[in-house]
């Protein structure tokens, strides 16, 4: 498999960096992810009153690039303080990248999931700006606030998103089935990571997310 090289995040030593890219083996790739999340978790909140910093935390996959975090986080288990951050990047990149879908997907989710709507807390009119400014703050509560709200606000916001894709699988099955099964499978799969999202925050309250 070929080998990619990579700028490592600041909370990365050269020697562990070095260990990702050549290792393949589980314990030492799993002893770097959670290391790594943790020197940045408390990293970040030791430093949470300098507004540069966290900002450089956030933008993390702006700045190394989102294979370099997924060499890291990618194959960490989602009960896991890694495999949690990664789903939260991941979900940022995805907003980045794609917000216009995502507002529109959301604000079809919002009227029938209300409860969860409130939870994420997308400014309303939801639009592409709404929803990047709500997974940065997500990412900012990591760092500035509760690490289980946080959670609990992507989790909603997944939940409203996988009611907006089943919402819009029902109206697109009339003229292009094969569309609509690819947004059903989507919906689910959104609601699965939702609840894997939500469990580690009951696990990070409980002191149990490493």
């Amino acid at each position: 498999m070929e080998q990619h090289r990579f700028r490592r995040p600041a909370m990365l030593t050269p020697e562990q960096a070095e260990a990702i890219v050549g290792e393949e083996d589980p314990a030492a790739r799993s002893e770097i992810a959670h290391t790594t999340a943790q020197a940045m978790v408390s990293g970040g909140r030791e430093g949470a009153e300098d507004p540069e910093l966290v900002e450089r935390l956030i933008a993390l996959v702006d700045t190394e690039g989102l294979e370099a975090v997924a060499e890291i986080w990618s194959q960490s288990p989602p009960d896991t303080l890694p495999g949690a951050l990664w789903r939260l990047y991941l979900l940022r990149e995805w907003g980045r990248r794609d917000p216009d879908t995502i507002a529109e997907r959301f604000r079809l989710g919002a009227n029938r999931a209300e409860v969860a709507g409130v939870v994420a807390g997308v400014a309303d009119p939801v639009g592409p700006e709404e929803i990047r400014r709500m997974l940065d703050a997500v990412l900012s509560g990591v760092y500035r606030g509760d690490l289980g709200v946080a959670l609990e606000r992507a989790g909603s916001f997944l939940r409203v998103l996988a009611t907006g894709s089943a919402l819009d699988a029902d109206w697109v099955e009339t003229h292009d089935a094969d569309t609509a099964q690819i947004l059903t499978r989507r919906a689910g799969s959104l609601l699965d990571t939702a609840a894997e999202l939500e469990e580690a925050a009951s696990l990070h309250r409980a002191g149990r997310l490493t």
